[in-house]
């Protein structure tokens, strides 16, 4: 008798689907009830958009309750938006460092004073009144209103501002706005250099 590749196929078929019906039908399948485990944790899903760079590249976040509050469990690219489909660049794939729930996120201001090793905690409202004294005072001892030739200028070329990726487009807007009325002319952003 020669076996074809055709009759192969259809003994095989019967004979795995004949296993399947008797282990079906076998009193011990009959007494369980079919439970499925649940695979995944119930996880939220949700749609943002990147704040960083103004593309509009659309991202997926995750998040479950824990303590009764929210978390963010991981951020990741949409591959249904028209924009990134799916992918992300780097400060996109860091997303997760802006939650408030990141556990690795600096809740207190570090200090290191000139010429120090160590860094010290500081409270919030030191580190502004620093910051500000420090700018305010720099910006009077080297204010220039008029130039050699006598037009007003009204600037300072003592401090000057570069802008990083971790500022979304309304945090650059008012940083701007900020430092042009404090007569800043040394203006940079380090993704147009």
């Amino acid at each position: 008798m020669e076996l074809n590749r055709r009759d192969f196929l259809k003994a095989s078929g019967a004979g795995v689907g004949g296993i399947f019906l008797l282990n079906a039908l076998s009193p011990a399948a009959m007494a369980r009830t079919a439970t499925i485990p649940p695979l995944k944790k119930q996880i939220g899903e949700g749609y943002t958009i990147c704040p960083y760079d103004g593309s509009g590249c659309g991202f997926l976040v995750a998040s479950e309750m824990k303590d009764g509050k929210l978390k963010v469990v991981n951020i990741e690219g949409d591959p249904d938006h028209p924009v990134n489909r799916g992918g992300n660049c780097s400060k996109g794939a860091a997303m997760r460092q802006l939650s408030a729930d990141n556990p690795w996120r600096l809740s207190k201001v570090l200090y290191r004073e000139p010429g120090g090793t160590e860094w010290v905690e500081k409270e919030w409202d030191w580190a502004i009144e620093r910051i500000a004294r420090n700018i305010k005072d720099t910006r009077d001892a080297n204010f220039t209103t008029t130039d050699g030739e006598g037009n007003l200028v009204n600037r300072t070329d003592a401090i000057g501002n570069f802008g990083g990726s971790a500022l979304d487009n309304e945090e650059c807007y008012l940083l701007s706005k900020l430092t042009r009325a404090l007569g800043i002319v040394y203006l940079e952003h380090h993704a147009r250099i």
